[in-house]
């Protein structure tokens, strides 16, 4: 009988995968200036290769790759930030073009047209000639000629990206006001994503706003480490519909959301980090975020927030707790599965994580140095080109996904979106 279960046990498993199909691209951050960041790719339940670029391409990827991104079915974008390039290449991992007029780039959004990067830098290469800043800046890929057509500035030191209704939400850290002549930046930066021209500025009044952008629709999750000394950790939902009618647009909560992703249920997971230079150490924490629960609630009494629970499904929270240096989470938004980083010494190679749905512990691959963001490719038969599937807005299916896997709640007219396995463009 038990050997019968544990047949019965193996069944389900390699069924679920079956259907599931697993392909994850991880990217490894690899050490400053070691000019060392790798591609591992991952299918179903094993590593296939931890430098799936140099094996595709015969080459080095770059040195700290820090964004990856998909725009549209044949191609994904790599943001490497010490060699200055954003790097294009297929999901087949074949290299196709790099565009080199960003310095010092750092996070990337697209609307399957445009590629917009965030960048710490004071100079840009536009078509129209060289553009330059007293701050940083956001600039505007085209993806037809991956030549940069429009940067607009922003704050100081921008970070993450969000794309809603036809803008562009940045926010802006101001990280190098230790070294610079400036102080942290506590704003979110709304820019015209057509004109390439800054609509609004809203000031949250939280310093130092770091990290990679979590969106569900129209609200974003953002972090805040503080400024490792006196001011504490913490998280923003913030809501961009709410944002651009000029209403009350963000909530604060204290607890750290470093690491963050997107579930397909529309909530946020997030592993925080908070890093203190008076001890030296580190302190982890985890948080399950429901963003419009945190909006009706801290809007209405932010002494009574709810939406927030300091947990993760399944065993996450306890194999975290595990890890020597949690690095990112991420949940496949095509199947639901979940993955997490340890980059355990920095300097080492880290470790790839692997969960069910529900949050059961599947596996522990080894990968490289400091793997820190992730990119899920659509199971095989997921999609195949853009078929003749036009539907109007007023009959569109109930969900709807963006070709990075986030779902939709407001489709755009001319905009392409994914449902159960096929492709809609929306007139």
């Amino acid at each position: 009988m038990k050997r019968l279960l544990i047949s019965l046990s193996f069944l389900i498993i390699h069924f679920s995968f079956s259907v599931a199909q697993e392909k994850l691209i991880v990217l490894n951050e690899g050490m400053w200036q070691a000019d060392n960041g790798r591609l591992t790719y991952f299918e179903n339940d094993h590593v296939v290769s931890n430098s799936w670029f140099r094996d595709v391409n015969g080459q080095k990827l770059g040195d700290t790759p820090n964004d990856i991104i998909q725009i549209n079915d044949n191609l994904i974008a790599i943001a490497i930030n010490w060699s200055n390039i954003v790097q294009f290449i297929t999901p087949e991992g074949r290299a196709v073009a790099a565009t080199e007029d960003i310095p010092n780039n750092r996070k990337l959004c697209t609307d399957g047209k445009f590629v917009y990067v965030t960048s710490y830098g004071h100079e840009c290469l536009t078509t129209g000639g060289y553009q330059y800043f007293d701050k940083g800046f956001v600039a505007k890929i085209d993806v037809s000629t991956f030549k940069t057509v429009a940067a607009c500035e922003v704050g100081y030191e921008p970070e993450g990206i969000a794309f809603y209704q036809g803008r562009l939400f940045v926010v802006n850290t101001g990280g190098y006001a230790a070294q610079e002549n400036h102080d942290y930046e506590t704003t979110v930066s709304i820019i015209d994503a057509a004109t390439m021209t800054v609509e609004k500025t809203i000031d949250t009044h939280v310093p130092n706003l770091y990290g990679k952008v979590s969106q569900y629709g129209r609200y974003l999750c953002i972090n805040s480490p503080g400024d490792y000394y006196e001011i504490p950790t913490a998280s923003l939902v913030f809501d961009c519909e709410k944002a651009l009618s000029g209403q009350d647009c963000f909530v604060r909560f204290d607890e750290p959301a470093t690491y963050n992703c997107t579930t397909l249920d529309g909530r946020f997971l997030a592993v925080g980090s908070s890093f203190s230079y008076i001890t030296g150490s580190y302190e982890f924490s985890c948080m399950t975020i429901d963003p419009q629960a945190v909006m009706e609630s801290g809007i209405a009494n932010p002494l009574q927030l709810s939406g927030v629970t300091k947990t993760l499904p399944g065993t996450l929270k306890d194999d975290f707790e595990q890890m020597a240096q949690p690095y990112g989470i991420y949940v496949n938004p095509y199947t639901g599965y979940i993955y997490g980083t340890d980059a355990g010494s920095f300097e080492g190679a880290g470790y790839l994580y692997q969960w069910t749905p529900e949050g059961q512990l599947l596996g522990k691959h080894k990968v490289y140095i400091n793997p820190g963001h992730f990119l899920a490719l659509p199971p095989d038969g997921h999609f195949s080109g853009i078929v003749s599937c036009v539907s109007p807005l007023t009959s569109h299916p109930s969900l709807l996904y963006d070709l990075q896997g986030r779902q939709i709640t407001k489709p755009q007219r001319g905009n392409v979106y994914l449902s159960q396995g096929r492709k809609f463009l929306f007139k």
